[in-house]
Parts: structure tokens; C-alpha cells; sequence
């Protein structure tokens, strides 16, 4: 009931509602951003610094093929690490040094745990001093699944990254020289624009022709596919996020590094993406040109997973941090959204992306729906019970109990791994959002010729 009034009213003012309820984080551990930054910073090296626990997660939850050695180890608290038994400092040196010697990578990554944040070990300490020591960049990361939720994790390696980007070339100009550093640095007649997320190179490739095409040069991609190509960030560069849980990075690059932000909504489905490249185009007060014509010819290619979902419900747990996107995209193609439960949520940094979705229903003439930060799950699952929508994206946790209550599901775990980003990926969502609907109907009508045969 509660669900349905709120809906009522919402369809009368047309205004987000916010709720917080006081769950806690049913969500993967932050410090599986390992699993796809390593890969991104082609020369770089993670370690978790963590118990056997966290050791267990990264085995199981990453996966590593046989032939393939991945460039993240995990170091193992001990009960003589715990209980100050041991020197952190030496310790940390000597796996260090090994690394260095079995993999020598440009820069080693420290990944801190919820174990590392209760017994209060010092990284931030003991990297400075490590780091001379060995001449190697050592940056500290902490992703503890106490105060971070799942992507959350990729945000505080970028923050961290960006506040040591000016320290990082200074520290590598001996050794490969000012021009090396510089080769990334193309001309152009606006301000620099650097943009921030970690994206497959196809999709940093995708982005960086649209922007060219209405004659915007990115600077940099932070990050980039090696270190020593991050780009030096300056006062007073512009700079674009390309995901919705990085309001700690955004933070860090206007506070510390003294950029300006372009708050635009993300490049996620084709009216994200048009909006996205306007928006960067009116800050720069360039004309765009063909993006209408580009996002209709995406939709005609979209339209027979329209027909598929179109007047269908949905509705979002909470995990990604992906939610109020992905409900949009949902919702520009027919769907109704019921809620949006989300982990958490960062108003001033989502600001275009909520006004966008506002206007997205107002176009649609679909319920705004509510927006509930940090959900208790007991209470989504009477909801749900209640509401019976027609698909529910939800951690991994919860998909099993759902399916068995006549539910369809979808992990939201896929959509942070696939291409979801700019024009031609739109495809990807709605494959991965009709796949459960297609599956059920292929049941159902099964089992119907089953007992037609049978009769």
C-alpha cells in the first residue's frame, strides 16, 4: 500500500521522493574493482591487504584461468600482524620488493580491507617512506566493505589516484623525461577535458570519436591504460564523469585539483548518451550536430526489445550504484519503474541525471518512481511480494529465493562488467534486461505444449 500511494502522488507532481531506509550494504565487497582496474592500468600491480577472507572472496568471486597471471596478489593478515606482533613497515617492504621483482610494474597499488580499517594499520604512513626506499609509486586505496559499497570501490582508487597525479610526474621525470610524459597532449582550440571512469578501450574509443566528431579532443582518461599516460591534471581543466558512483573522485578533482566539473547525465542508453555530448558541447559553446539524428536511428535498432518489454514493471534492490541510469534507459523504452533502491546517493553529483529522469517520465507519462537510499531488504521483499512486478534486478544474494517465488530476475552485477556505455551498447542492456522475460515465455510455452500433447 505504502508503494502504491506513493506512486499516486508522485504522478500528480511530477518530483522525485527520497527515502533512506537503514539497511545494510547487500552488495558485493568494494574490493572487487580489483577484477577490472588491473586490467585497465595495463602496468600497474594490486595488493589487498586483508585476511583470508578477503583472500577466499577474490579467489572465488574474480575467477583466474590457468594460463593467465594476474597482476593482484592478496597479503594475508596474520594473528602476529593483528596483534602488532610484526613490523607492518617491513613486512610490506618485502612483498613489495618481490613484486617488483617478479612483475616490475610502474606503480603498486595498496588495496585496504575492513581488517586493515579496524586495527587501524597505517598505509598512508607507510607508503611515502616505502616508496623512496624501493622507487617505486605506491598509492593507497581504502575499499573496505564497511564504508564503500560495491563499485564504490573503483571510486576511491581514482580519488586516490588523482590526488597523487602532480607528485606521480614529478617522480617519474628523471627517468622517462618531460617529453614521454607530455605525448598524450593534443592541441585544441577549448580548454582542456579530461574524463574519469574505467571503461573497456573499445568504449574509450566509441566516446572519444563522438566527442571528435563535434570537434571536442579529450586530454586524458583518468584512468588511463598506463600509468605513465594518466594524464597531469591542472587547475581550472574541465573534467566529466562517465559513471554514477564516483562522487568521491568528482569530489577530489574540484577540491584538490581545482577543476570544474561538467555535471551532465551519463552516457547510458541512447538518451543518456545525446545528453551527455550536448551538455559537454554547451560547456564548451560548441553547436552539436547529428546527435538527434543519431539517437533516433539507435532506437529503431532497439525496437524489437521495445516491443518486448514495453508496459512491463521493474524494479531495481540496489547494488551497483548503476540504478537511477539504467531505470531511465528503462523507462524511455516503455517500461514502468516501481523503485530504485540504491546503495547510496549522491545528489549533487546524480543532479543531471535526476532532472533527466524527472523529464523522462513527464515524456513518457510513466510514475516517478521512488528513490529508496540504503534499503532494508525485508522490507523490498513485502514490497515486491505486494507490487509482483514483472522483473527485479537484484544482487546475487537474493535472485535464487526471488526465482523460486515465481520472480524474474536479473544480477545487477552484470550490467557493471558489460558494455553498457554510449550509442551502439545500448543493445547490450536490453539484451541482458529480455533475456529472464524471453526465458519465461520460452517456459511457459513449453510447458503448454507439454500438456496440450498430453491432453
Amino acid at each position: 500500500m505504502t508503494i502504491m500511494k506513493s506512486l499516486t502522488k508522485q504522478t500528480i507532481n511530477h518530483q522525485i521522493s527520497f527515502e533512506c531506509e537503514t539497511g545494510n550494504y547487500h552488495t558485493f565487497c568494494p574490493i572487487s574493482c580489483v577484477a577490472w582496474l588491473y586490467q585497465k592500468i595495463e602496468d600497474s600491480f594490486f595488493l589487498v591487504i586483508g585476511t583470508k577472507t578477503c583472500g577466499y572472496f577474490l579467489q572465488n568471486a574474480l575467477g583466474v584461468m590457468i594460463f593467465a597471471e594476474p597482476r593482484y596478489a592478496m597479503a594475508e593478515l596474520e594473528e602476529g600482524d593483528i596483534s602488532a606482533q610484526l613490523n607492518d613497515y617491513q613486512e610490506l617492504k618485502r612483498l613489495c620488493l618481490q613484486i617488483q621483482q617478479d612483475r616490475n610494474p610502474s606503480v603498486i597499488f595498496w588495496i585496504g580491507t575492513c581488517t586493515t580499517e579496524i586495527i587501524k594499520m597505517d598505509l598512508e604512513g607507510i607508503a611515502p617512506k616505502l616508496e623512496v626506499e624501493i622507487g617505486l609509486p605506491i598509492i593507497v586505496a581504502r575499499a573496505n566493505g564497511l564504508d564503500y559499497a560495491f563499485t564504490q570501490g573503483e571510486d576511491t582508487v581514482l580519488a586516490a589516484l588523482a590526488q597523487r597525479n602532480v607528485e606521480k610526474h614529478n617522480f617519474l621525470k628523471n627517468s622517462l623525461g618531460e617529453k614521454k610524459l607530455d605525448k598524450n597532449i593534443i592541441e585544441s582550440t577549448h580548454p582542456p577535458l579530461i574524463l574519469f571512469g574505467s571503461i573497456p578501450e573499445s568504449v574509450v574509443n566509441q566516446l572519444s570519436l563522438e566527442l571528435k566528431k563535434q570537434g571536442i579532443v579529450i586530454s586524458g582518461w583518468l584512468p588511463a591504460k598506463r600509468y605513465i599516460e594518466i594524464p597531469n591534471i591542472k587547475e581550472g581543466d574541465f573534467v566529466c564523469g562517465i559513471n554514477p558512483y564516483l562522487s568521491r573522485t568528482a569530489t577530489t578533482l574540484m577540491r584538490r585539483k581545482r577543476c570544474k566539473l561538467i555535471s551532465a547525465p551519463f552516457p547510458i542508453g541512447p538518451d543518456g548518451t545525446r545528453a551527455w555530448l550536448e551538455k559537454i558541447c554547451s560547456v564548451f559553446e560548441i553547436q552539436p550536430t547529428g546527435l538527434e539524428e543519431r539517437e533516433l536511428q539507435i532506437w529503431n535498432t532497439l525496437q524489437p526489445y521495445i516491443d518486448l518489454i514495453k508496459g512491463k514493471s521493474v524494479f531495481f534492490m540496489g547494488d551497483n550504484l548503476l540504478e537511477v541510469s539504467l531505470a531511465r534507459f528503462l523507462i524511455r523504452c516503455g517500461m514502468t519503474v516501481v523503485e530504485i533502491g540504491i546503495p547510496y546517493m549522491d545528489k549533487r553529483y546524480q543532479n543531471a541525471e535526476l532532472i533527466l529522469l524527472e523529464e523522462t517520465c513527464k515524456k513518457m507519462n510513466s510514475p516517478i518512481p521512488t528513490i529508496v537510499e540504503k534499503p532494508d531488504n525485508y522490507n523490498q521483499l513485502d514490497r515486491i511480494r505486494e507490487i509482483q512486478p514483472d522483473l527485479v534486478i537484484t544482487g546475487m544474494a537474493h535472485a535464487n529465493p526471488l526465482e523460486a517465488r515465481g520472480i524474474n530476475t536479473k544480477w545487477s552485477i552484470e550490467f557493471t562488467f558489460a558494455q553498457i556505455h554510449g550509442f551502439t551498447n545500448a543493445i547490450d542492456i536490453l539484451e541482458l534486461i529480455t533475456r529472464p522475460l524471453r526465458r519465461k515465455t520460452k517456459l511457459n510455452n513449453s510447458s503448454l505444449q507439454r500438456y496440450t500433447i498430453g491432453t
